[in-house]
């Protein structure tokens, strides 16, 4: 796999790839912990979203001792160009979760998720192509489409959606929200450090929390230990780790290629469906992973085969 970097974030792009993908499995995890959360607690959506951020936060403060030393960034205008782009990536992450958690309360977990997770990579493609100069190419379209194709038999197939105007256009805004964080990472290039993402959780947190003192910000439980430690695994693997490692990834790898590999996510998810809460293995659900398997893997070897071709990124 060829080594070569993004001029500005210094990564290479074959690391950026298995970054994403990490993340796309992690983030898979999600749902499940999820499940357990509510069924343990009565902890609405808000307030996961919001210790989702806030525990995620710190433990990226915790982990910064640890990391090397960053260069110092001269004071005045980069240190302000990095708080907007912390605010700017923040605001996007709120968007993207608050709206994706309200149409899955609107129209349902499978219409939320077919919406979101297919209208993104159309968005990111459009967008990059119009705003960063990148080329999908034939080949590039036919992944997105098989990988479309695969999310919608994996969501609706044996199932009985119920698709209702008001969530279908709160997922369409999750999609954009997700859209603006993937490109702004992209156009910027950043190298992914905990210092981005520390902001950008910062800022998620302050936005969730009106939300989540209006629904409740300690839940009641029977099972205090049980639902502690399953929100320190969901704030710790598929936010603190797994954002971190999105965030260096999408700094060097191509916007559409980015959205169709964290199409993984609902592939982990049914995966762990099956494996952990007993769920049947069906011909619907083989075939959909399939596609959608093959169309991240035809990205990702074609952009590892193109990391050594310049691309025009704006800074």
């Amino acid at each position: 796999m060829p080594t070569s970097s993004h001029p500005t974030a210094g990564l290479p792009v074959g690391r950026g790839l298995l970054c994403l993908i990490v993340t796309g499995a992690a983030w898979g995890t999600a749902g499940a912990v999820a499940s357990l959360v509510y069924r343990t607690s009565d902890m609405g959506a808000f307030t996961l979203s919001f210790w989702r951020c806030a525990l995620g936060l710190a433990f990226l403060l915790a982990g910064r001792p640890l990391r090397p030393r960053a260069r110092r960034t001269a004071p005045g205008r980069p240190v302000r160009r990095s708080l907007a782009r912390a605010l700017a990536t923040g605001l996007a992450l709120a968007v993207f979760q608050t709206a994706y958690f309200a149409a899955v309360a609107s129209t349902g977990l499978a219409v939320a998720t077919v919406v979101t997770l297919g209208a993104g990579p159309v968005l990111i493609a459009l967008g990059a192509r119009l705003l960063l100069g990148e080329r999908l190419g034939a080949g590039g379209a036919a992944a997105v489409a098989g990988a479309l194709a695969g999310l919608a038999v994996l969501t609706f197939g044996g199932s009985a959606a119920t698709v209702r105007p008001a969530g279908v256009l709160l997922a369409l805004t999750s999609a954009a929200g997700y859209g603006v964080m993937t490109l702004l990472t992209r156009w910027w290039g950043r190298s992914g450090g905990t210092g981005t993402t520390v902001g950008a959780f910062a800022v998620t947190s302050l936005c969730l929390l009106p939300f989540a003192v209006h629904e409740g910000l300690l839940p009641h439980t029977a099972h205090p230990a049980r639902l502690l430690w399953l929100l320190l695994y969901i704030a710790a693997v598929p936010t603190a780790l797994a954002y971190a490692l999105y965030f260096a990834g999408a700094a060097v790898v191509r916007s559409a290629t980015v959205s169709v590999i964290m199409l993984l996510e609902p592939v982990t998810a049914a995966v762990l469906a099956v494996v952990l809460l007993g769920e049947r293995l069906t011909a619907t659900t083989v075939a959909g992973t399939l596609l959608m398997l093959g169309a991240v893997a035809g990205l990702a070897v074609g952009e590892a085969r193109g990391a050594g071709r310049p691309e025009p990124v704006p800074v």
